[in-house]
């Protein structure tokens, strides 16, 4: 899941669709055990839309007036909110691009103007592709609650400095401390083909 920050009261978290029952109930459990004074609201009135790819924010920006009008689009590994719109710039892809949470009522319209401007669509397969070249893990796949950052070749994304407390640190140190027992590597293909699921190599 993502989590854009935009005060010490205001975040919006994006989940996966495949894994957000799950997460929602766990971040309900977690408030109620620790009493925090957070409200959680699901926004099932949102779609997402993700325009990904060389000339993505080129022609999202030519399909929407909202960026136009707005400070320009999002650095990367940044989320704004433009109107009604969270436009952010995170994408989990291996390309350049934007996420786009828009009002579910809007969706329709928003496709209709980005497919307009030259934006193609594509699904889901064709997005793994590209994470799949990048060398980036998919939840479910190559990694999942049975799987550590450290196994799955994410430690950049940890943050162990001092005084920094977060859940699952102690795990963490205590695995680095005794060893990864594995570890995620890539493989890359000298001929073309296809490498299955439980394939030997």
């Amino acid at each position: 899941l993502i989590v854009y920050r935009f005060s010490d009261a205001d975040y919006r978290i994006v989940v996966n669709a495949g894994t957000a029952e799950k997460d929602v109930a766990w971040m309900r459990q977690r408030i109620a055990a620790t009493g925090a004074n957070v409200t959680l609201q699901a926004r099932r009135d949102l779609a997402m839309i993700a325009v990904q790819g060389p000339r993505a924010i080129e022609r999202a920006t030519a399909a929407l007036p909202e960026l136009s009008t707005a400070n320009g689009v999002p650095a990367p590994f940044v989320g704004a909110r433009v109107g009604d719109l969270l436009i952010a710039r995170t994408g989990y892809t291996g390309e350049d691009g934007l996420e786009i949470a828009v009002p579910a009522s809007r969706a329709e319209a928003m496709w209709n103007a980005l497919v307009a401007a030259g934006v193609r669509p594509c699904g889901l397969g064709a997005r793994d592709t590209l994470r799949l070249e990048a060398g980036m893990n998919l939840y479910g796949q190559d990694m999942d609650d049975s799987v550590s950052p450290f196994e799955a070749a994410l430690a950049w994304t940890v943050v162990l400095d001092e005084g920094r407390d977060f859940i699952g640190r102690s795990a963490l140190e205590a695995q680095q401390a005794a060893g990864v027992p594995r570890q995620m590597i890539g493989l890359v293909m000298d001929e073309k083909g296809v490498l299955r699921h439980g394939q030997k190599v």
